[in-house]
């Protein structure tokens, strides 16, 4: 096996980890795909914006920049990060709001009859929450998709449970258990030859693994961007609306979503385009890290961010079969590269209790039941010496 000292020798993007908080320290980090490491430039991003924007311009931030940011840096993130045109993509509220809004915009737009939401049993929680209360509240049935937890929806699952009753169909890019990379463009021809939208969740991909939502005729689509889009801890998700769904209407109708916000009248008429999907106040101050990833992604390339993704995931691969496998732990993730996301599962009925003693030697994975420790690698600022060592940390906790 090639060492990870020749792996870092020949990375083209190593040099960038130099850029991330905390990247050179000795710990361990496996859990880029929950909370990614901050970029440096961020902490001056961050004063510039107190001292100048903030305190010296005030309020008049609005009119200068402010007020047009969700829908500037949506079509950023759109262009470095999704493959979609300007004027589909916005910024505001968290994951669960805007996965709210636009699953019930889709739901209500629905003709007539159209009233299942099918969604797979083994989707991230907030997902499946969110459809089953939707359902309850539109009168709506929720149509189970059932997986493999080491697996995730393909066409052919997706095929047998849509129909001439299928509204909208939720599913997630990859597996927040397993990794499995969905195949968006099989899965979505499907769900139009049944005549139902289908809503993406890119949560677990958004800025490590490349899409093109238009290309694949994606109807709708959220991702967050706390985790490889390094904005921080609670930083706002972003919606994206193909153009020809632009008129289906949100359910949150709040000032910013106005036509015209500042003219405070008595009724409510949504704005043109995508800004109808904005509800309050934009969240200013929180968008600020996540510009400074995206404009990272934009120079690193996000075809090469992939390429380096697959080689960090399957270094882990390698190594689980080189330390691990003895030890009873198997992968409880796709061993295909072109179907594996950002992160690798690891399997062992102890992993609960060994994810607890690694965080007290400075290595951090995190836990999903039954028993999966997740090796979360995000490319940019994890090296390949990092995966090594983590992994033979993994080895000797459970050995000892």
């Amino acid at each position: 096996m090639t060492t990870a000292a020749d792996l870092d020798a020949a990375d083209p993007l190593a040099h960038l980890r130099d850029r991330f908080v905390g990247a050179a320290s000795d710990l361990v980090y496996f859990d880029g795909n929950s909370l990614g490491r901050p970029l440096a430039a961020t902490a001056e991003r961050m004063r510039a914006f107190v001292e100048e924007e903030w305190g010296g311009r005030l309020i008049r931030g609005w009119d200068e920049r402010w007020y047009e940011q969700p829908l500037v840096l949506g079509d950023e993130i759109a262009r470095v990060c999704l493959g979609a045109a300007p004027g589909q993509t916005f910024v505001g509220d968290s994951t669960t709001v805007l996965l709210y809004k636009l699953i019930r915009a889709a739901v209500d737009g629905a003709p007539e009859g159209r009233d299942e939401i099918v969604i797979d049993d083994d989707s991230f929680p907030t997902d499946r929450y969110l459809v089953e209360g939707i359902a309850a509240e539109r009168g709506l049935t929720v149509r189970w998709l059932p997986v493999d937890r080491d697996s995730g929806p393909s066409p052919e699952s997706v095929a047998a449970v849509v129909g001439e009753r299928t509204a909208v169909v939720v599913l997630c890019h990859v597996a927040y258990r397993s990794g499995f990379l969905a195949d968006v463009p099989a899965i979505t021809r499907v769900v139009h030859d049944a005549g139902g939208l289908v809503l993406w969740d890119l949560c677990h991909s958004a800025g490590s693994v490349p899409t093109e939502l238009d290309a694949w005729e994606v109807d709708l689509a959220v991702g967050c961007t706390y985790k490889y889009l390094n904005g921080g801890p609670g930083s706002p998700a972003f919606g994206y609306v193909a153009t020809r769904h632009q008129h289906l209407r949100q359910p949150v109708q709040g000032w910013m979503g106005h036509a015209d916000p500042f003219l405070m009248g008595p009724g409510y008429t949504p704005a043109e385009g995508v800004r109808r999907y904005i509800s309050g106040t934009p969240p200013i101050t929180a968008m600020l890290a996540m510009s400074d990833m995206v404009a990272l992604i934009d120079e690193a390339g996000i075809d090469a961010v992939r390429e380096k993704s697959v080689a960090l995931t399957s270094y882990a691969v390698e190594l689980a079969d080189e330390l691990l496998a003895d030890l009873g732990v198997t992968v409880a993730s796709p061993r295909d590269a072109e179907r594996r996301g950002g992160h690798v599962t690891l399997h062992h009925p102890r992993m609960k209790e060994v994810v607890a003693a690694l965080w007290e030697r400075d290595v951090i994975p995190d836990y999903r039941d039954p028993g999966g420790l997740r090796v979360g690698l995000s490319p940019l600022s994890t090296s390949f010496d990092e995966v090594r060592r983590g992994m033979e940390a993994i080895r000797d906790a459970l050995a000892g």
